[in-house]
């Protein structure tokens, strides 16, 4: 098996150190990916600097990555498009009039927990709109907002994870077809991304506690001290208060049935065939043009502020765009450098394959919770794991379901994750006691996790 020895090690776990120092994905994987090129291009600067260049251009003659990346782009046109029209907003309204129908702790809880399931297109705005609209609720009957939180922050990424038709999907199965166009692995990238699902046991547990939480009142460790907020009176509404729910129901049920649509159309009728990049680029579009003719055709929203909206939008989601493409080039370097082949020649005979599904989910734990993101954690484990599984023969959508697991337990207890910021934010609770209340909570999940890693691995081994 090829590879570069010990440094092929480094790479990555000069990444990660760097991951934990710097607090940034981005600089953490350039300054990888240049390592990465002096190693290849034995230690000369100027060969590596132009390499790295030379790759990052490269990506696009690509089309799935253009697609991918244009796809990530266009989803904070439509989330931004959507918020400035008044959508999530007459959304808050719809719902706030049907209170009366929910007026219990349970039925506040139920609110946030069945919000967080069905606004999956982006865990930000899930967990934006679940708090926004069910503290009111929370508050009059006297639910604390800590567990508010913790409904809202276990909602987000998790259900993301489970139902991805969204950016998140885009990013997994990017990764999993740069390992099939490398040869790393085989198969159908969107069939097995849609099999890893069943394996995403962290999102899977979690999405499951959380119902019975709300079900049974079941407050664990320091939850059980959080206090309810006092009842404040609701502010005067605004024009924009009453906008129609459907300017965001719409839009959204579009985006997520023309993805299946695209898949039967782009596999020949074989859903399971179909191009995911292509398939997610072309509702995206469609998406965006029935938002044009619905809003600026009803006078919702002018010519001119759709446009600028659209553009704000894709602002907002550069920094995606750039750990997408940074992340599909980490991956190229990996396989150079040969990393999943030094390893699984350190292992062969040291470390039974059996333990390589709860390693990879540890690890992967351990590098999301020390960076705060899943995404950065995705683009440094997966590459690693699905080599591993090649290697070792393992069932490869076991080994996808341990990276995007890991990856989403560390994020969920990590304070610096953005989305654990936005739940609190949203959920109006102070920051350090989302996380306190939550953490039990989420190890039970990692715990319960763990074990299930540690039976597959043997059961399908």
């Amino acid at each position: 098996m090829e590879h570069l020895g010990i440094l092929s090690v480094i790479i990555p776990l000069f990444i990660i150190v760097m991951a934990i120092i710097t607090k940034d994905v981005v600089v953490s994987l350039i300054s990888g990916i240049f390592l990465g090129e002096l190693v290849i291009h034995h230690f000369h600067p100027f060969e590596a600097l132009l390499a790295m260049l030379d790759g990052f251009v490269g990506l696009f003659a690509e089309g799935w990555i253009t697609k991918t990346v244009l796809f990530a782009l266009l989803v904070g046109a439509i989330i931004k498009l959507i918020e400035e029209a008044g959508g999530v907003r007459g959304f808050i309204t719809y719902l706030d009039k049907k209170q009366k129908n929910i007026d219990s702790p349970k039925g506040a809880l139920m609110l946030a927990y069945i919000l967080g399931v069905i606004i999956f297109i982006e865990s930000s705005i899930t967990a934006l709109v679940a708090g926004t609209v069910a503290k009111p609720l929370c508050d009059k009957n006297g639910v604390s907002r800590e567990k508010l939180a913790f409904v809202c922050d276990s909602t987000s990424a998790p259900i993301c994870s489970l139902i991805p038709f969204n950016a998140w999907g885009a990013l997994l199965l990017g990764l999993i077809v740069t390992a099939i166009d490398s040869q790393v692995i085989s198969g159908e990238g969107i069939a097995l991304l849609m099999e890893s699902i069943l394996f995403n046991f962290y999102s899977i547990i979690t999405v499951l506690l959380v119902l019975a939480v709300i079900l049974f009142n079941i407050n664990i460790g320091s939850m059980a001290d959080a206090k309810p907020h006092p009842v404040e009176m609701p502010q005067t509404p605004t024009e924009n208060s009453y906008k129609s729910p459907l300017l965001m129901i719409l839009p959204i049920l579009l985006l997520i049935g023309l993805v299946p649509l695209a898949l039967y159309y782009t596999g020949d009728g074989d859903i399971l065939k179909g191009s995911g990049s292509t398939s997610v680029f072309y509702a995206v579009v469609g998406t965006l043009l029935f938002i044009y003719i619905y809003y600026v055709g009803s006078r919702q929203m002018q010519h001119t502020v759709y446009f600028r909206s659209l553009y704000a939008g894709i602002s907002d989601m550069i920094p995606i765009a750039l750990i997408l493409l940074l992340a599909f080039l980490i991956g190229n370097v990996i396989k150079e450098l040969g990393t999943a082949n030094y390893l699984a020649e350190l292992m062969q005979g040291n470390i039974s394959p059996i333990l390589l599904p709860l390693l990879v989910f540890l690890v992967a734990s351990l590098t999301s919770f020390s960076t705060g993101t899943s995404w950065g954690t995705f683009s440094i484990m997966m590459p690693i794991a699905l080599a591993l599984a090649a290697t070792f023969d393992l069932y490869i959508p076991l080994m996808i379901g341990a990276v995007i697991s890991g990856g989403i337990f560390g994020d969920h207890v990590s304070l610096i994750s953005d989305t654990t910021i936005i739940s609190s934010m949203a959920s109006g609770c102070n920051h350090i006691e989302h996380v306190r209340t939550q953490m039990p909570y989420a190890l039970i999940a990692a715990g319960l996790a763990s074990l299930l890693y540690l039976i597959m691995g043997w059961v399908m081994q």
